[in-house]
């Protein structure tokens, strides 16, 4: 596939962030009219367990190139598992009375690079084991956020899971059967693409955009809502789980996987929906300038999130370091990592040492 054809690819398949106009947006606080009162959290955490969803950009690109582009099936490709990483998170939220609740956000791509999360790099193992963490959350079916999900049921089978309902038929053959999916490579020979021998025995909840009784989201517990986008996402995958917290007399935290909805659908959902809204800050991969190139709608983009005049954002994965960047010059209060992702025993080839991105081990509070 050329190389013009693959990037229009990307488009249709919702891989290129969609821009809103700034224009018209309304103030920083937003009256209640028939909107969801979520309760309040004292405050949130982020443990940043791994954003490296794979390491390097342009095997990633190749691989989905000589098979097809975004649009094919993500189990139809034969990945490099070399390049194969994951995404991660731990949320730790604190209640107003200071009793601390934790959630797994996601569960990565490769067992092996998540076995070194989970057991060498956090204590992750451990607060499945005992219960510690008492639920996961599925942001989206893709590879980098799922295929690792032995890694977490190992610990944990009966862990209770909440995942978007647009699943394929692989999806839950991966989650509730023993298996191996494999894909041919151009020589005919099967590539082990997943597997799970530890299979889901817990309670599972689909989300859907009409969430509970029709309230367009899924209360997690006091402070803490989930909202299912039902969008189309790239390598026929659809529909993103999205976090909210509400953080007492600060507002609202977006917490996501990939942000493939858009950064600015997500605020604006919430500011439309959320009893009280008020802005505070964002955590997640924003989907933006994913191969760390720039298009001027991009400008656009730092102009609507700069309109919603939120505290703090945390970002890293698919956001892209050259979005980061012109985010943090243009005054968007970017939270800095670290270097310990130089403890770990790969990075992305794209790491800077500027720090906008919080990398793997790095964390962020609200």
């Amino acid at each position: 596939m050329e190389r013009r054809n693959f990037l229009k690819s990307l488009a249709a398949a919702g891989m290129v962030a969609s821009v809103a106009s700034p224009s018209g947006l309304l103030s920083r606080e937003a009256h209640a009219a028939g909107k969801v009162n979520i309760g309040e959290v004292k405050n949130v955490k982020v443990d940043v367990l791994t954003e490296t969803s794979w390491f390097d950009n342009d095997i990633l690109k190749k691989n989905m190139m000589d098979y097809g582009g975004a649009m094919t099936s993500q189990y139809a490709i034969p990945w490099d598992p070399k390049n194969a990483g994951g995404y991660a998170a731990l949320i730790t939220v604190t209640e107003l009375d200071g009793k601390e609740r934790k959630i797994l956000l996601d569960s990565g791509w490769s067992n092996e690079w998540m076995d070194y999360i989970f057991q060498d790099k956090s204590n992750v193992a451990s607060m499945l084991k005992s219960g510690e963490i008492e639920f996961m959350v599925l942001s989206h079916w893709h590879l980098d956020h799922y295929w690792g999900i032995e890694s977490t049921l190992k610990h944990k089978p009966d862990i209770t899971m909440y995942a978007p309902k647009t699943f394929y038929p692989e999806d839950m053959a991966l989650l509730k059967e023993k298996g191996r999916l494999t894909a041919k490579d151009k020589s005919g020979e099967e590539v082990l693409l997943c597997k799970n021998d530890v299979p889901h025995t817990g309670k599972l909840i689909l989300c859907g955009p009409e969430g509970e009784e029709g309230s367009g989201v899924h209360k997690l517990m006091p402070g803490v809502a989930l909202r299912m986008f039902d969008v189309p996402i790239l390598l026929r995958v659809r529909g993103e789980n999205v976090l909210y917290f509400n953080v007492k007399d600060k507002g609202i935290v977006t917490v996501t996987g990939c942000c493939h909805p858009g950064i600015l659908s997500l605020f604006s959902f919430a500011r439309s929906n959320f009893e009280g809204y008020k802005p505070y800050g964002c955590y997640g991969g924003l989907h933006v300038s994913l191969f760390e190139t720039w298009d001027p709608k991009f400008d656009d983009l730092i102009k609507g999130v700069k309109s919603f005049q939120i505290a703090k954002m945390g970002c890293n994965h698919c956001t892209g370091w050259i979005f980061a960047e012109k985010a943090d010059a243009a005054g968007i209060p970017i939270v800095k990592g670290t270097d310990k992702f130089k403890t770990y025993t790969r990075y992305s080839t794209v790491n800077k040492g500027n720090n906008v991105f919080l990398t793997n081990g790095d964390s962020i509070v609200f």
